[in-house]
């Protein structure tokens, strides 16, 4: 599965945001203003002003419209582009078969949903519109809308989830406007929600047990996924760790897991504000996260957006870590990069999650593992696909071999960008590859065997043999210790694969074996 640039939300300093917003309550105060009010519709700020427009159109609290925008998007409206629940925009208008509320709003308000979906302004219209709509359902009078803290049912039935997952919800918007929220917004644009004590009016959500805690991980809630989202037991070992990005909001994916049309779960997700856990399927069943992976792994998703680093906290990358140590010692999965892995580095995925911007180095130190440099930066225990939007030490390692290749992949910084994929494709074209961009086991095989071609034999040692051993960890799948020297186990290895590819055996390695291993074989 694969939030707002530049968004600064200040949830690992309150003290600094109780003290922004004591500064803007009182300049507000003194301008004769209430601390709460919306700023004037006149503003040149655009997404105050649609705040404040939108608020007075229909009567929604233009705090609490912020906050739940907040939520949502962290106020930023991805330029269009849908999450993994297909939501739009700020206020995360949905269109999918348990939230319509894209439709509702294009009804109620007037505008398209193309224009609702990349206008801001009037997506946060269409929100507003929608959050009435709720109210008046309700039965909220005139009084009752003047009061913020009457409109937590309304908040919890926006997120079109139910039980703990809409409560989950509601509890996250009433959190921002307890806390206070500072964000800057595309173009520099500061939106404020002063904090402010709130005692909603929860309903018959009150009694929903949104605390219920995990039995596999004390840590974390349990709200878990629906039936039709998940198998029941496992097919095979757990033996990774897959990282995830939500690509939407942390309860809207909760919720969404509860949606028995999306058919995707994950084992557990975690907020990027502070890092509070919530499981979703126990750690026995297999959740539907990673396709070929899904039976020997445990899925972690992330709330945010893989193109923005401001949702990857250290509160978030220290909660997971934490988790991680916790799944490796109770399944036995080793803490190293070939075990704990990117949405993106299992085969069979399309997906790019968690990204560039996510920091494995400083991920797998916390988890207490290694990041897999090997000391050389080309040798690591398995090989995992490596595609665009992959990042880490093995892209880099992919990199270097494009570069003393004389191919062109860019800056060796680890990042699968536009330029290392042309460089692979390049690469692969010349080898008579499957010309995908994407680094493969039998792109791997050629790219480390690649270089000269000595008879190697028993007792042979140089980088050869380590290009060698590097090759075959690649091909075969399994570890071949990187030594430099061509041992028994080494000869072993060049054994298997003579004999699963119809080569000649006899434990060396000539020319028609480095031909084999060079062409990806």
């Amino acid at each position: 599965m694969s939030g707002g640039l530049g968004f600064v939300y200040m949830s690992a300093t309150r003290a600094r945001i109780c003290a922004l917003a004591v500064l803007t309550a009182t300049a507000l105060l003194t301008a004769g203003q209430p601390a709460t009010a919306a700023p004037r519709a006149d503003t040149a700020d655009p997404m105050n002003r649609a705040f404040a427009e939108a608020s007075q159109e229909y009567g929604v609290p233009r705090d609490l419209l912020a906050a739940v925008g907040y939520g949502e998007s962290r106020l930023n409206g991805h330029a269009g582009k849908p999450s993994q629940a297909n939501g739009y925009g700020v206020m995360h208008l949905a269109s999918n078969p348990a939230n319509r509320s894209l439709e509702k709003a294009s009804e109620l308000t007037g505008e398209s949903a193309a224009r609702l979906r990349r206008d801001t302004t009037a997506n946060i219209l269409g929100g507003a519109a929608v959050l009435r709509a709720h109210a008046d359902a309700l039965g909220l009078d005139a009084a009752e809308r003047g009061d913020v803290d009457s409109w937590y049912p309304a908040v919890a039935r926006y997120s079109a989830a139910e039980g703990p997952a809409a409560a989950l919800y509601a509890d996250a918007v009433f959190t921002f406007l307890a806390e206070g929220v500072a964000a800057t917004v595309s173009g520099g644009e500061e939106v404020l929600v002063p904090s402010r004590p709130v005692d909603p009016d929860k309903g018959e959500l009150s009694a929903s047990d949104v605390y219920a805690q995990s039995e596999d991980y004390p840590s974390a809630r349990w709200v878990p996924a629906h039936a039709e989202n998940f198998a029941a037991g496992r097919t095979a070992t757990v033996d990774k760790v897959v990282v995830h990005v939500t690509q939407g909001s942390y309860a809207g994916s909760i919720s969404w897991f509860q949606n028995p049309a999306s058919q995707v779960s994950a084992h557990y997700v975690i907020r990027s504000s502070d890092g509070e856990v919530t499981q979703t399927v126990r750690d026995k069943d297999t959740a539907w996260h990673a396709r070929s992976a899904n039976a020997s792994s445990v899925g972690i998703e992330h709330e945010g957006w893989v193109d923005e680093p401001a949702w990857f906290t250290d509160a978030m990358y220290r909660s997971s870590a934490a988790l991680t140590s916790h799944l490796s010692a109770k399944f036995g999965i080793p803490k190293d990069r070939a075990h704990i892995v990117g949405h993106s580095e299992v085969p069979g995925n399309d997906h790019t999650d968690p990204g560039a911007n996510w920091d494995w180095n400083y991920y797998m130190e916390l988890v207490g593992g290694d990041p897999g440099t090997g000391g050389d930066g080309l040798t690591f225990p398995l090989y995992t696909t490596q595609q665009s939007g992959s990042s880490g030490p093995q892209v880099t390692a992919v990199q270097k071999l494009l570069t003393e290749q004389k191919y062109q992949p860019g800056t060796v910084d680890g990042r699968f960008g536009p330029t290392t994929k042309s460089a692979v494709e390049a690469f692969q074209r010349a080898r008579s590859l499957g010309v995908d961009g994407t680094v493969g086991p039998k792109t791997w095989t050629a790219l480390l065997a690649a270089g000269t071609t000595p008879v190697l034999k028993q007792g042979s040692s140089g980088d050869a043999v380590k290009r060698l051993q590097r090759a075959l960890t690649a091909a075969l799948g399994t570890t071949v210790g990187v030594d430099g020297s061509f041992g028994p186990a080494t000869k072993t290895a060049v054994t298997d694969y003579q004999t699963s590819r119809k080569l000649g055996v006899d434990g060396q390695v000539g020319p028609a074996t480095w031909k084999a291993l060079q062409n990806g074989e």
